[in-house]
């Protein structure tokens, strides 16, 4: 009660009236106290102290010692337990009654995502716990640590962690049905929201903002920690530093950080779709893009680790793995014997783009290496990729996905521009030309394949005319799926040394305007097309707009299109057909034949449900209509394989197929 008051009395302006309530609380106390201290002079008698025995052979570290234990003591009989630094490397946390608690907010790209589970598991073996995120107002009433884990990519992107930042060190204010509302005067000094239960967390900023802003992040008052992405190791010491009163900082970045021991620890684990990071950095070096400076230089994870962690996840249930990187498809192990590699350990770029990094032709295992060894793990798990470079799209490469069911057809081709000149000042590596004989080479090896990509709209001297090759790159290829921004300047990029970001703010934004606008024609008009075609779909749950009267559940299409479809009983297999055969309830997980029978630019409504499936189902066609899906289909249900071009053995049969 006594250390109730005493907050209560340091968190009021001083000269101000504090509430009836408070007052009534201050005033038992002090009495308790008074009456308390009055007994016991009573009873003690004073004595004199004696000197120290001359053979005592403590020392005043060894009194410090024992008095600093006996307020630690003291401190943790608060409500609030707060936490009293001790002495040497351990940490101080584990001490406390409770582990300390901490979450993660996790913000940008899927990278992202997966480091923040790579977090988790490094506190964890630290022994915090891991809380859910969510509370009060937006804040995390009760947790002791909140990680930010931030993105640099764009301005937006650092506001927004900004405005959280400015939300977070301050308290909640009170709910208005909590309490009568005070009067004017009690207004002014009145106390926050349970400012005797309110403690302000630990709050740690993470990621790419972290390394690029770390001097402006450690003059925010709010900001405990500043932790680059190569320094999550490090986080119980600095958590210490910390705890002892001081600011903890760590962004040197790694030649060969890839945390690729740390077993990631899932943060939806009842998620049927799962992260595995496979390398970190970027060696492209493009002269808008801050990533080679907050994220360092390419360094892949050994495959055998990779391939160790796609067997566990698929030991507990996944049923999709999204293999990240920075650079992706340029994934290159050194420590992989090249005899064990279809590639030979030879670097293959895309016909027609060039390298801004030249020494790339170490031997060792490359991604179509990886992606065929992932592809073995377990045939029912579907394998996506992101995010590539389109130089890093060699003929091999096109062949596996389109021969690997389980390697989904769908492709990420990030242009940027439409414009050559703009691709050269962007220093991409390819030209207009190249670019699009990459996108006729990837249709035709991979029939029905859908392509995603990346604009940025008002990039450095742009031009209208180079504005418009943009929007006529967007028409020519016909995307499904596209990531579009206004260009902001990023420090120490090549651009903001050697290019004028001099395209006006309200170009920029216009020129986005139309951007968007061409996608989303193109993409209704590629949508409209799916009426009628058949998708193999991976069952998520329920969707947004599903209600008790009309359920309906979501999931994507092997090309990663947002699929609709009624819940209700399917047969258990599509050989079965309908009406025959045992009737199953769909759960997460599992793989649903669908017909599509109304489009919209982003979705699927598929009410034609043939059955629950399988990827190997799927592949081998079973007799019936032809199917637009993975490849090129025969009208009975066989799939048309060219044997000379098929490098790596695979065969299909009515039934089932051999690797």
């Amino acid at each position: 009660m006594l250390q109730q008051v005493r907050l209560l009395l340091s968190t009021s302006p001083r000269g101000t009236m504090l509430p009836r309530h408070a007052r009534g609380l201050v005033k038992d106390t002090l009495s308790r106290t008074t009456n308390s201290s009055s007994r016991s002079s009573s009873t003690i008698t004073p004595t004199r102290t004696s000197r120290l025995p001359a053979h005592d052979q403590r020392t005043l570290k060894d009194f410090l010692a024992a008095s600093h234990q006996e307020v630690a003591s003291t401190a943790y009989q608060d409500s609030s337990e707060m936490s009293v630094p001790t002495t040497g490397t351990t940490s101080s946390f584990p001490a406390n009654p409770r582990p300390k608690t901490f979450t993660i907010e996790s913000y940008g790209c899927q990278q992202n995502a997966a480091d923040s589970e790579v977090v988790r598991a490094i506190m964890e073996g630290a022994k915090y716990k891991w809380v859910e995120g969510g509370g009060e107002q937006g804040h995390h009433i009760g947790c002791d640590i909140v990680f930010l884990n931030t993105c640099a990519i764009r301005d937006n992107a650092e506001q927004r962690i900004w405005g959280r930042i400015k939300h977070l060190k301050h308290p909640p204010r009170r709910p208005r049905s909590a309490t009568p509302a005070p009067s004017r005067r009690q207004a002014q000094v009145w106390p926050p929201l349970r400012a005797l239960e309110y403690k302000k967390p630990v709050i740690g900023l993470l990621g790419c903002m972290a390394e690029r802003l770390k001097k402006k992040l450690l003059e925010e008052e709010a900001i405990d920690l500043v932790v680059g992405p190569d320094a999550y190791r490090d986080l119980p010491r600095l958590l210490d530093v910390v705890e002892a009163g001081e600011k903890g900082v760590n962004v040197q970045l790694s030649m060969d950080e890839t945390y690729a021991e740390i077993k990631p620890s899932r943060i939806s684990p009842d998620n049927k779709s799962a992260f595995v990071s496979i390398m970190r950095g970027c060696n492209n070096l493009c002269s808008y893009c801050i990533v080679p400076h907050t994220r360092g230089r390419e360094r892949s994870r050994p495959l055998h680790s990779i391939l160790e962690e796609v067997r566990r996840l698929a030991g507990q249930g996944v049923k999709e793995v999204v293999l990240l990187g920075q650079n992706v498809n340029s994934f290159h192990d050194t420590s992989t014997s090249t005899a064990s590699v279809i590639s030979g350990g030879r670097y293959e770029a895309s016909e027609g783009f060039s390298n801004m990094y030249k020494s790339r032709d170490k031997a060792g295992a490359r991604f179509v290496d990886l992606l065929e060894a992932v592809s073995r793990v377990d045939e029912e798990v579907r394998i996506r990729f992101t995010s590539p470079h389109p130089k890093d799209f060699p003929l091999p490469l096109l062949q596996l996905i389109a021969e690997r069911p389980s390697i989904c057809a769908s492709l990420h081709l990030p242009a940027q521009s439409g414009s050559s000149t703009v691709l050269h000042r962007m220093r991409r590596g390819y030209t207009r030309e190249a670019y699009l004989a990459l996108v006729e080479r990837a249709r035709e090896v991979i029939p029905n394949v859908s392509l995603s990509s990346d604009f940025i709209a008002g990039f450095c001297e742009e031009t209208e005319d180079e504005h418009l090759e943009t929007l006529s790159l967007i028409e020519a290829v016909g995307y499904d799926q596209a990531f579009l921004f206004a260009y902001s300047l990023r420090e120490r990029t090549h651009a903001a040394y050697h290019l004028q970001d001099n395209v006006p703010e309200s170009d920029k934004q216009r020129r986005l305007a139309e951007i968007i606008a061409t996608f989303r024609r193109v993409a209704a008009a590629r949508n409209a097309a799916e009426v009628g075609r058949e998708h193999l779909v991976l069952v998520e749950g329920p969707s947004k707009r599903s209600t008790p009267d009309s359920p309906t559940w979501t999931g994507r299409s092997d090309t990663n299109k947002r699929c609709i479809f009624p819940y209700r009983d399917v047969p258990a297999s599509v050989r079965n057909g309908e009406g025959r055969g045992p009737m199953v309830s769909l759960q997460p997980g599992d793989y649903v034949w669908v017909r599509v029978t109304e489009a919209k630019a982003q979705t699927l409504f598929c009410d034609e449900i043939l059955g629950r499936s399988s990827v190997r189902e799927f592949a081998a066609a079973v007799p019936g209509p032809a199917v637009a899906g993975h490849g090129a289909w025969t009208r009975a249900g066989h799939r048309e394989v060219d044997a000379g071009a098929c490098k790596l053995g695979y065969v299909l049969s009515e039934v089932e197929y051999s690797i």
